[in-house]
């Protein structure tokens, strides 16, 4: 680095790259540029900027055109005003036209269709620009606000040989750009590694992107640059799973990283051979203030750091715990803000940087920040440290944003299964009446171009939704109370509210049937995916007065449903001799694989996924081993290998026998165990996430295959066609069924079930049985009934399990004379089983869900006991 005149005449420009000549500056897709040639683009770009100093205003992206303009301009002393510029949203539109606006500037840099175009827009300048000022920067990489960072020559120097210090970069470094230009953070990136000598690799792709680690590894990048939104992307794109040899290092800032990723990642770069380096920054500060040393990054995740080299820290206003006001010094304290043109002339107005964070210094010297000031809110005359709200939140597991609109705190959470959790907790924890906290479901937390947290655009969001609460309940219409109060009762879950749903109250499919019977008498037809929508999104659906709906002699029901009482018609009178239609079993087992993939496969956390599957075995395996077991026990019919579902498993008969009888519930229980040891490996639960047909076709394929060659070719034999290994493809074909979500999809499983059921059994009209089932699971939704057959059917199916169960032996004591009775018999004991069977776990089962919640209701009473997060 070195500097010149000012062309101005009298202060020093910044020259802010010094590398070798001949080594390497920049590489991009298509070129290598080495310090040589771009102090040549440089001095072009200087030319074309004029004489005089000029406000020079650059659409930023991680490109060649904008990085020499930034840096030429820099050279000849020209003030340099970077706004995002590398999107087409139409707030970065809105962003720079409204400082172009507001402060007029004498250049521009803009891309032009596919090319850069440096537009003059007056002969030297109209503006007063002080002698030090160099950059202008949104605050906080903010759209959408006119005020400024104003940042002098010093603080870009200073801060970017900070940086590369505590670093300790090298010419041999080469940073690859995965944050905005625009950002203070991407910015701070490009100046320590030029400054020092060092290169970049200038791309706009993103870490999700294959093509980016490419790029990444054939130039030979030592390192990158996160904020925790950057984590995410890596994690659901398995990084943790691959090997970069280039990589020296991570720089982590722009917000809190949660302790537990900081230091997974600290340990992941312990044995990968990287360091981890998390950062605190702000733009005021012109980028970093403070950075945890990587050796510290796994044993201390939750602290900051120390300041950086030149800088300081003190704690003001420190309360009985220590934690008070973060203030900063340093010689990259910004001049100051600038909201109007004249402010420009303005000299250096700051020089201690109150950074709105509350935080204590340990003993060891490291700081720890533990709210922000600028966050907290009076709520029914509560302080509430909205940060706070967050934070303990996500220490538990519930991902959260909090915003404050009108005396109501309103929470953002990603995850359906979060919604019921969060607002009584919270409310309870902070001492406020439960119906002023508001929890909503949002797809994507919003960020700001620079990607930091979005809080105008949340307070948007649930300025909007707040509007549209629901009505007072009106006698005769269907709301979301009616159906909150049914799923309590049914799923017995009395803690459930308006904002849960039938997967996050952990409904299986045991219990779909007779709730979606009770909501298609509520409702109507029900949307296809109703299991995931909220009461309150359901009540839409019923917003005809009961009264006011014409009485209708045909009522529909779920496909699913049907095909379940269905089946277990055609086992049971077909094992009584009543009639002979086989199929029914295998199609049941197709049925189970769409409800695995419609409820247990549901998109909740990976924890929450495995005890649902792990609970709907559970659920199976009980009832069974105690029918089964006390029938062996009473007349020793059953051997212990079938009693504890061993029997497939230990190698059954080659004949039919009745260790046979019960292949059907012995398949399922281990089928589903098997699930989720499946989706216990983390990176294949990320890719099911992600690709949910994919991997279900992927898996069926596995499965077909597996079949065929233990069967050696496409008929199974008498009792392989009861063996889990070969009878999985069906289980598989079902969740394929329940992903294929579009007429394509469908179209194409279509083909599959009907190319790859023919042939197994070698019996035509039982194949035509489970593949007319499928097609009709595939296609059809609901189908029209006789309304006063819904119950009974209903019923019929919610009680299947148990008709299979009990069915073997009513048959055995009626025996063959009577199949008519035998049939009806067997349909009756198990329905008396079912309610008897239910009744009683109902009493003696505690639901799976109270427990997290008094978890962390236990969590917030004891961390907000202290003071920061209740009164203070």
């Amino acid at each position: 680095m070195s500097t010149q005149r000012d062309p101005a005449g009298g202060s020093e420009a910044l020259r802010l790259f010094s590398g070798d000549p001949s080594a390497t500056a920049l590489v991009t897709a298509n070129e290598t540029i080495t310090y040589a040639e771009l102090d040549a683009l440089v001095r072009d770009r200087q030319e074309s900027l004029g004489d005089g100093r000029r406000l020079v205003m650059v659409s930023c992206a991680n490109a060649l055109e904008p990085l020499v303009t930034y840096l030429a301009a820099l050279a000849a002393g020209h003030p340099v005003l970077l706004v995002a510029g590398d999107g087409d949203e139409p707030s970065q539109e809105r962003n720079r036209n409204g400082l172009i606006e507001r402060y007029d500037p004498d250049v521009i840099l803009a891309p032009v269709g596919s090319e850069w175009r440096l537009e003059e827009r007056r002969d030297g300048s109209r503006h007063t620009l002080h002698p030090e000022l160099a950059l202008l920067l949104s605050t906080s990489g903010s759209t959408g606000s006119p005020k400024l960072v104003r940042l002098s020559r010093g603080n870009v120097r200073s801060n970017a040989k900070s940086i590369a210090e505590y670093l300790a970069l090298t010419t041999q470094d080469r940073a690859a750009t995965t944050l905005p230009m625009h950002y203070c953070y991407g910015l701070s990136v490009l100046n320590s590694h030029l400054i020092s000598g060092a290169s970049l690799l200038l791309t706009e792709r993103s870490v999700v992107e294959p093509a980016f680690w490419s790029e990444f590894d054939a130039a030979g990048a030592t390192s990158f640059a996160g904020v925790p939104h950057t984590f995410d992307l890596l994690d659901s794109t398995g990084f943790a799973g691959r090997q970069h040899s280039s990589l020296r290092y991570i720089t982590q800032a722009g917000g809190r990283l949660g302790p537990d990723r900081v230091r997974d990642y600290a340990r992941m770069g312990q044995e990968r051979g990287f360091d981890f380096v998390v950062m605190y920054g702000q733009t005021e500060a012109t980028a970093r203030m403070a950075y945890l040393p990587p050796e510290l990054a796994a044993t201390r995740p939750e602290s900051i750091g120390i300041p950086i080299p030149g800088g300081q820290f003190r704690i003001d206003d420190a309360d009985e715990d220590s934690v008070g006001n973060l203030v900063y010094t340093g010689p990259n304290v910004m001049m100051g803000y600038a909201e109007s043109p004249e402010e420009l002339a303005a000299g250096p107005t700051v020089k201690d940087l109150r950074t709105g964070d509350l935080a204590r210094q340990h003993d060891d010297g490291l700081f720890e920040i533990v709210g922000r000031s600028s966050r907290f809110v009076k709520i029914y005359g509560l302080r509430i440290d909205l940060d706070r709200v967050e934070q303990l939140l996500g220490d538990d597991g519930v991902e959260a944003r909090a915003v404050n609109l009108e005396e109501r705190l309103v929470v953002f959470v990603r995850e359906r299964w979060a919604l019921g959790l969060v607002a009584p907790i919270a409310a309870e924890a902070l001492g406020l009446p439960a119906h002023i906290v508001r929890v909503h479901r949002i797809e994507a937390f919003p960020l700001t171009s620079s990607g930091k947290p979005d809080t105008a655009s949340l307070l948007r969001e649930a300025a909007l939704l707040e509007r549209n609460v629901p009505l007072v309940d009106r006698p005769g219409t269907v709301t979301a109370e009616n159906i909150r109060a049914l799923y309590s009762t049914l799923l017995d879950r009395p803690d459930a509210i308006v904002d849960d749903s039938f997967v996050t109250l952990h409904g299986d499919s045991l219990s779909y049937v007779e709730v979606s019977v009770r909501l298609e008498q509520m409702l109507g037809m029900l949307p296809r995916d109703w299991p995931a929508k909220s009461a309150r999104e359901l009540a839409g659906h019923g917003n005809v007065p009961s009264g006011a709906r014409p009485r209708r002699s045909l009522a529909r029901m779920e496909t699913s449903v049907l095909l379940r009482a269905i089946a277990i018609t055609l086992i049971v009178g077909t094992h009584a001799t009543l009639f002979h239609v086989q199929g029914g079993a295998h199609l049941l087992l197709g049925i189970l694989g769409y409800n695995l993939a419609r409820f247990q496969f549901a998109d909740v956390p990976r924890p929450v996924r495995l005890g649902k599957l792990v609970r709907s075995a559970v659920q199976i395996f009980v009832p069974a081993v105690l029918w089964i077991g006390g029938v062996a026990l009473i007349g020793g019919m059953y051997e212990p290998a079938t009693v504890f579902m061993l029997h497939n498993l230990l190698g059954g008969d080659e004949r039919w026998t009745v260790q046979w009888q019960y292949w059907f519930l012995e398949s399922v229980v281990w089928a589903i165990l098997g699930l989720a040891l499946l989706f216990c490996v983390p990176q294949l639960d990320r890719i099911e996430r992600r690709y949910p047909f994919v991997f279900a076709a992927f898996f069926f394929a596995g499965a077909l295959l597996l079949r065929l060659l233990l069967v050696g070719g496409v008929e199974a034999g008498p009792t392989e066609r009861y063996s889990l290994p070969i009878v999985l493809w069906l289980i598989a074909l079902g969740w394929l069924i329940a992903r294929s979500t579009d007429v394509k999809r469908r179209v194409l499983s279509s083909a599959i079930v009907v190319l790859s059921v023919p042939g197994f059994f070698g019996d035509p009209a039982r194949e035509a049985i489970t593949i007319g089932g499928l097609l009709l699971l595939l296609w059809i939704p609901a189908v029209p009934l006789p309304r006063i057959l819904v119950p009974v059917l209903g019923v019929v199916a919610s009680a299947s399990l148990f008709i299979y169960l009990v069915h073997w032996q009513v048959l055995t004591l009626l025996g063959d004379d009577v199949p008519l009775l035998a049939t009806l018999a067997s349909f009756a004991v198990g329905i008396l089983a079912w309610r008897g069977y239910s009744a009683l776990s109902t009493r003696w089962t505690r639901r799976p869900a109270v427990a997290p919640r008094k978890l962390l209701t236990h969590v917030f009473a004891t961390r907000t006991s202290t003071g920061r997060g209740r009164n203070r």
